[in-house]
């Protein structure tokens, strides 16, 4: 397989310690070289960033010092998870992301501060620049929107149809998603041709376990409390409706010593971006949500989706089971039913009751603590920078130093909780890159 790919494709493979691709991302790769479009389809959890990301590096010039790529996505979340994979790649071309909740002139500065290749963004903030002109379009050749179905939804139609006016030059367009939209393909002005592996073998749904959790509306958080204990620490995600029925899951769950976030548009950014982060680095092992975390979001290892709402429509049950099994993993769906309570046509046929345990155990507690840096982007440092500085200074094994995110003024790091206090006195007043920087448990996160 590695064949297939030039040098610079096998060097971001191997940053990403990625050994092989898989059929979709292989047949997506040998397509883009010989049509100037495509739209892919294909389940939850394959893969499908690399899917657009590797066929890009084939289209970018390393002597054009403009933006040559768009990619657009319906979330923040999503954009930032984009533009940390292609950093991660190391490869000679820029990316930037633009999304709201920041000042959108901290974003024309790092526009305009070196030779960006590629930008990605959320369709409205995507628009704002364009209209103030931030960038130059004239070499932008590669239109990409992921989660196209998405993207037009919402009252996105509007903005993006004006977006596409925006980028006269634009030649190609990838098109992903892991369910279809009819209208979309023209929408963009796409081939109606698709590459769809939603049928594909080994898709996630034949690798997930399907139950039903029985309960009475005045027990449904009792029933919901004894099925997460059940999975004695496993990551799980629980699914709500509404954004008032996360905060009241999450309160419950707290009050009864479970460690979990909440995680929904309502909430502030940073509120959002530090949730996912306790969530994704073991600090926490629930996360509550609503559907804004049912698409795109590659949080590895999470063994369980709880339907603590039932979903409104097959698509969203899709999107949010693919939270699970997510490549060749295997993970397993419940849904918490009402007692003689029809379910919908999309639920899989006899599901089977799932046998909550007689007495309730509080699972382990997580291990992993989150230590704050009061450095980031703009003072140089990278995540190699911290991780060698918290082995080095703070005495921690490789495998005592946990998921590193680097925000532009500040750090978060995890690190094995039985170590936190000893690194702390070890670290104190100790200079990283020259230069002096707190180093605190993270308050808030």
């Amino acid at each position: 397989m590695k064949g297939t790919l030039n040098e610079m494709q096998r060097n971001a493979l191997h940053k990403l310690n990625i050994g092989e691709l898989n059929a979709m991302q292989q047949a997506a790769i040998e397509h883009c070289r010989n049509n100037e479009s495509m739209v892919l389809l294909s389940p939850t959890g394959t893969g499908k960033t690399l899917a657009f990301l590797l066929p890009m590096l084939e289209r970018l010039d390393v002597m054009c010092n403009r933006v040559q790529a768009v990619v657009v996505l319906p979330s923040r979340e999503l954009a930032r998870q984009v533009y940390e994979v292609w950093r991660a790649m190391a490869t000679p071309f820029q990316m930037t992301a633009l999304y709201g909740g920041r000042p959108l002139e901290q974003e024309v500065a790092s526009l305009g501060g070196s030779s960006i290749s590629v930008v990605v963004g959320t369709p409205g903030r995507l628009l704002d620049h364009l209209n103030r002109g931030s960038f130059a379009v004239d070499k932008c050749s590669l239109l990409v929107i992921d989660e196209f179905d998405k993207c037009l939804e919402m009252g996105f139609q509007e903005e993006m149809s004006r977006l596409v006016e925006k980028l006269p030059a634009v030649l190609s367009r990838f098109l992903i998603s892991a369910t279809d939209a009819a209208e979309i393909p023209q929408f963009a002005g796409v081939a109606p041709e698709s590459l769809d592996f939603r049928l594909a073998s080994k898709q996630p749904v034949a690798r997930t376990s399907y139950y039903t959790v029985t309960a009475t509306p005045d027990k449904r958080l009792e029933k919901l409390f004894s099925l997460l204990c059940s999975f004695n620490g496993e990551p799980a995600i629980v699914f709500c409706n509404f954004r008032e029925s996360v905060d009241e899951v999450y309160r419950y769950l707290t009050k009864r010593s479970l460690s979990s976030v909440a995680y929904h548009g309502a909430l502030e950014q940073k509120a959002r971006e530090s949730a996912l982060f306790r969530f994704a680095c073991g600090n926490s092992n629930i996360l509550v949500c609503t559907d804004l975390a049912a698409r795109g979001l590659d949080i590895k290892d999470v063994k369980h989706v709880v339907h603590y709402q039932r979903s409104l429509t097959a698509e969203i049950f899709t999107h949010r089971n693919g939270r699970t099994a997510r490549w060749d993993a295997d993970g397993s769906v419940y849904l918490l039913a009402f007692e003689n309570k029809e379910l919908p046509d999309f639920v899989p046929d006899n599901m089977a009751e799932y046998a909550l345990p007689k007495h309730d155990v509080l699972p382990p507690s997580p291990q992993w603590a989150i230590l704050y840096v009061g450095k980031g982007k703009r003072d140089k440092l990278s995540r190699g920078d911290l991780a060698g500085f918290f082995m080095k200074k703070g005495g921690l094994r490789a495998d005592e130093v946990g998921t590193i995110i680097v925000f532009p003024d500040y750090s978060y790091v995890a690190v094995k909780m039985n170590r936190m206090r000893e690194v702390l006195k070890k670290v104190a007043g100790e200079k990283i890159k020259g230069v002096k920087t707190l180093v605190m448990p993270a308050r808030g996160v």
